[in-house]
């Protein structure tokens, strides 16, 4: 962790002040429309997907938008670690919050599924001393729940959450009460420690009927408690990368924490082409008789110029094969390369 923090920070002052203009933005110009061909490639891909996903694509420096039912509500499942982690900047940006300011955790704080940093925890004799940078890298590079529940309480809890994405008017998109809240809910239990140990909450889940299980499953990909919109994400990760939505150090770091992202490296990063980068979010959700609620990817693809685009793949529903969800993802990527590359001096 120490030389993933020591990379980022060298990064960071290698970025070029064009990603970190002023909060306060001027009106822009009118927005030209999307090239046709990309346009029709991602309905192509959309309508050839055997499963229920959206798909969006936004320049961030012209502000054109295509998508494939992109304004639909997704479960989100990880993605929404990408609001914690604006939640959290903003703190830092009002002097609320210190990236530097020690945090200790306790087994009160441990969550569910994918937490790597539970082993420093309980091997430490209930006890771990970080910071809130490294929560941070670990909540967003490794998609750690506990960190990121721990995080989100940081920063004033889901209510506050819910404020930023409210006040930044950032579109369609839920926040629930963080991973622990949710993945029971989802799974039709009400959150206890107890889950966090070892096998209990799978063992709790297990012993629930079936049927029940079945029907909440559905009635949450139906109306997902954490879902967004892929058009309301890819506008949020324009708006981030043009700087409009926290201060210039603050945008630089976040981006440059996502760009170390760690889980997904075959959804949108197998599409790469070299001289090509990728700030990016990933989620997963359960999976219920071989079907998988939530399989996503989002994040700011940025050309070799220098232009960037956001893009949001969100998979609702589906049992295809992971190969074909991640060929997906890579042929989104790949189809808005070749539109920039088709269209270098307009797109």
């Amino acid at each position: 962790m120490t030389s993933l923090i020591i990379r980022i920070s060298a990064a960071l002052l290698a970025l070029a002040p064009a990603s970190c203009a002023a909060v306060a933005q001027p009106a822009r110009s009118a927005v030209p429309a999307a090239p046709a061909a990309l346009s029709g490639r991602i309905a192509e891909l959309g309508r050839s997907f055997n499963g229920r996903v959206g798909i969006a694509v936004q320049s961030v420096d012209r502000g054109w938008r295509t998508g494939w039912k992109a304004d639909e509500l997704y479960p989100q499942q990880s993605v929404s670690k990408f609001m914690v982690a604006l939640t959290v900047m903003d703190r830092v940006d009002r002097g609320q919050l210190s990236l530097d300011g020690p945090v200790t955790l306790t087994r009160s704080d441990l969550t569910l599924f994918h937490q790597p940093i539970a082993d420093k925890i309980l091997s430490g004799g209930g006890t771990y001393t970080t910071t809130v940078q490294a929560l941070l890298i670990q909540a967003m590079t490794q998609s750690d729940n506990t960190a990121n529940d721990k995080l989100m309480r940081l920063a004033g809890g889901p209510d506050a959450v819910r404020g930023f994405i409210a006040g930044r008017q950032l579109g369609n998109i839920r926040f629930y009460n963080g991973e622990r809240a949710l993945q029971s809910r989802i799974a039709g239990l009400t959150w206890s420690n107890n889950y966090s140990i070892g096998d209990a909450f799978y063992k709790a889940r297990d012993a629930l009927p079936l049927a029940l299980r079945q029907r909440l499953f559905e009635r949450y990909i139906d109306d997902p408690y954490d879902g967004a919109a892929p058009s309301s994400l890819v506008n949020t990760l324009a708006r981030l990368k043009r700087g409009e939505l926290l201060q210039p150090a603050s945008t630089a770091r976040l981006l440059t924490i996502m760009s170390n992202t760690a889980t997904g490296k075959n959804r949108l990063r197998g599409g790469l082409k070299p001289g090509w980068t990728l700030a990016h979010k990933t989620g997963t959700g359960q999976e219920l008789g071989g079907v998988q609620a939530g399989y996503n990817d989002i994040g700011v693809l940025t050309a070799p110029d220098g232009r960037s685009y956001a893009v949001a793949v969100m998979i609702k529903r589906t049992s295809t094969p992971l190969i074909v969800r991640m060929n997906l993802m890579n042929d989104v990527v790949r189809a808005v390369i070749a539109a920039h590359e088709a269209t270098a001096f307009t797109l």
